[in-house]
């Protein structure tokens, strides 16, 4: 039996075996807070496609043209992923679904080329609808590199990473947490292909990668915070 096999029967539910929560979640502070904020531009929710007509449009591309894509398009991607849609007591509801509403996933966003924004790989924060730049510069060939040597990702115009912050749902659901997380970051990267697609762009979602390469990228430490899933995002080409 292998690890995903004794993983599966031993994180399985039956309604007398339950995990318990403990007594309380942990503190989870805001993140990259010192550095500067890039409020983003209203979502454009006025795009004349249906999601009936979305999930029909969508393909996985792989092949972009080198032009860049506006700041706007950035902006509702981004909110599709993860954006605040709804303010419930303490909570801040988004988007995407999360198990418990814990929100494990965090976005990055490498901008490879988008109009006024310079390249870099950024933090995306819902709270407020904003980018935080992590790192400057040019990591076209790195987040290629990091993504098994995937030449499209250094030629979209921006590719997502998506981490998990483990113990945002461990707390609550402990082993089986693991489940959800990957769930999680599958209805965030849906709704980046869905808003894509929407805007006329191209995606393609990549789960092969080189865990501590693109760790490295977004400079989360592979232990509290590791790489779950990527995606490239650009105009496609014509031919």
């Amino acid at each position: 039996m292998g690890i995903a096999d004794i993983f599966q029967a031993e994180t399985k539910y039956f309604r007398k075996r339950r995990f318990t929560r403990s007594s309380k979640p942990p503190i989870d502070q805001e993140r990259f807070t010192s550095l500067p904020a890039i409020k983003l531009s209203e979502p454009d929710l006025t795009i004349n496609m249906n999601v009936l007509e979305a999930f029909g449009a969508r393909r996985s591309i792989r092949k972009y043209q080198a032009k860049p894509v506006s700041e706007s398009i950035l902006s509702t991607v981004l909110w599709a992923c993860q954006g605040i849609t709804q303010e419930r007591g303490s909570a801040a509801l988004r988007t995407a679904p999360s198990a418990g509403a814990l929100y494990p996933i965090d976005t990055y966003v490498v901008i490879h080329d988008v109009h006024d924004i310079e390249r870099g790989v950024y933090y995306y924060q819902p709270k407020g609808h904003v980018l935080r730049q992590v790192r400057g510069g040019d990591y076209r060939a790195q987040t290629a590199a990091a993504a098994a040597d995937q030449i499209f990702m250094a030629r979209c115009s921006f590719a997502l990473v998506w981490t998990a912050v483990y113990s945002r749902s461990s707390w609550r659901y402990h082993d089986r947490a693991l489940r959800y997380i990957y769930l999680d970051a599958g209805h965030i990267a849906q709704n980046a292909a869905l808003a894509a697609t929407a805007l006329n762009l191209g995606s393609c979602q990549v789960a092969a990668f080189y865990d501590d390469e693109v760790n490295s990228l977004v400079r989360a430490d592979g232990e509290d915070e590791t790489a779950v899933y990527m995606t490239a995002v650009g105009i496609p080409a014509t031919s």
